[in-house]
């Protein structure tokens, strides 16, 4: 039974190719949905992590697995564009979808957080990521993009955005709109891919209801049926 369980977890950790997934089916929006069949996104890769192991043991990291593919194939393709930068992904949701704590979002499986590449000592690590700092959320980055001796990445977080749009576009899956923190979408917008974000992708302009700065929240347009009555 024991070696089972391990087993389990293990093959769900591995990375996984995009093609593996079944299709899933998302209800409703991501303020208010369900998700059947999510996809559990690995817990490491080669040039990626999850936010918090505990997280993701909970099952807290499961996606449409369209948004899956999307998420997979540009992990790839930053192998070659952003080699030896380290990727972090927060949370996701459910595999069935729905209220997911503290999100308002996240329902349907259409809602990702990623967490901001850093830089320490100019050397690409890892968001610190600990209870004690709820795994990353609760550190605040001011309006330079430095936390500690941390600095926000933002040639990497612009790539990795990048790379994003160009996997969902050629998925037939769209990006709906990305939420990060107001004063630092200009830094960002500064970065060599800039111009393209700013021609592809729409930022929210409004200040969320909680900060935005260590991380990115994507919602992706993926066509959901309406949410069953009850």
């Amino acid at each position: 039974m024991l070696r089972t369980l391990l087993a389990a977890l293990l093959a769900a950790s591995l990375p996984v190719r995009a093609s593996d997934p079944a299709a899933s089916t998302c209800y409703g929006t991501p303020e208010n949905g369900s998700l059947e069949g999510g996809v559990s996104l690995p817990r490491t890769g080669a040039n990626f992590e999850t936010y918090s192991s505990v997280g993701w043991l909970a099952g807290r990291t499961y996606v449409h697995s369209k948004v899956h593919s999307v998420l997979m194939r540009a992990f790839k393709a930053l192998e070659t564009s952003a080699p030896g930068k380290i990727f972090v992904y927060g949370e996701t949701g459910w595999e069935s979808g729905g209220r997911i704590r503290p999100h308002k979002t996240h329902r349907n499986g259409t809602s990702v957080d990623l967490m901001v590449p850093v830089l320490q000592e100019g050397r690409s690590v890892a968001l610190p990521s600990s209870a004690f700092n709820k795994y990353g959320y609760s550190i605040e980055f001011n309006d330079r993009g430095v936390y500690e001796d941390y600095q926000i990445d933002w040639e990497a977080l612009s790539q990795w955005i990048y790379e994003i749009h160009r996997s969902a576009s050629n998925q037939g899956v769209g990006i709906r709109r990305i939420i990060f923190e107001v004063p630092l979408q200009k830094l960002l917008l500064a970065t060599k891919r800039g111009a393209y974000l700013k021609k592809h992708i729409v930022f929210s302009t409004k200040q969320a209801w909680v900060r935005h700065d260590e991380h990115i929240h994507i919602d992706f347009s993926v066509p959901c049926l309406p949410l069953p009555r009850s």
